[in-house]
């Protein structure tokens, strides 16, 4: 039985298509965000650690290093910038003080809030102009994309 997968010229094509696409794709939602919010928008990389935090509250540093594919110093600078915001909180654990734990302040939460709110209804009206075929294309592509970052992510090596 014939192996169903892409050959591999379709296959690399494929790659190089989502490869430039979906980074554009984020730019030009985060350009469209950028104009429409009522507040400073957070750069990319803080708002990653934000969205992080609300999903994991009392993560440490390490933690969301490690789930952001990024260096401990690095998310480190993040959560020293997004405290001077007022946008997170560090609190040290009981048991361990060397080790903080991260959670968002009511501002982070409202302000993530409405960017999410956002970049929903940019994606909303945008796929308003799609035809139904087109949607019934992206409604069957979330999945892949989804189990392809999944793929993408070191944990999963």
């Amino acid at each position: 039985m014939p192996d169903p997968r892409a050959s591999a010229p379709d296959t690399d094509r494929l790659a190089s298509v989502l490869a430039q696409c979906l980074p554009e794709l984020n730019r030009a939602l985060e350009r469209r965000i950028a104009q429409d919010i009522r507040h400073p928008k957070p750069a990319e990389g803080q708002l990653a650690l934000l969205r992080f935090v609300m999903r994991h509250e009392g993560a440490t540093v390490r933690e969301a290093a490690d789930a952001l594919l990024m260096r401990p110093n690095n998310v480190s600078a993040l959560v020293s910038q997004l405290t001077e915001a007022g946008l997170l909180e560090r609190r040290r654990d009981a048991a361990d003080k060397r080790i903080a734990h991260l959670h968002p302040t009511p501002r982070a939460r409202r302000e993530l809030a409405e960017v999410q709110r956002l970049r929903n209804a940019h994606v909303a009206r945008a796929l308003q102009f799609l035809t139904d075929g087109e949607m019934d294309a992206l409604g069957s592509a979330v999945g892949a994309l989804t189990s392809l970052t999944h793929h993408l992510h070191p944990a999963a090596e």
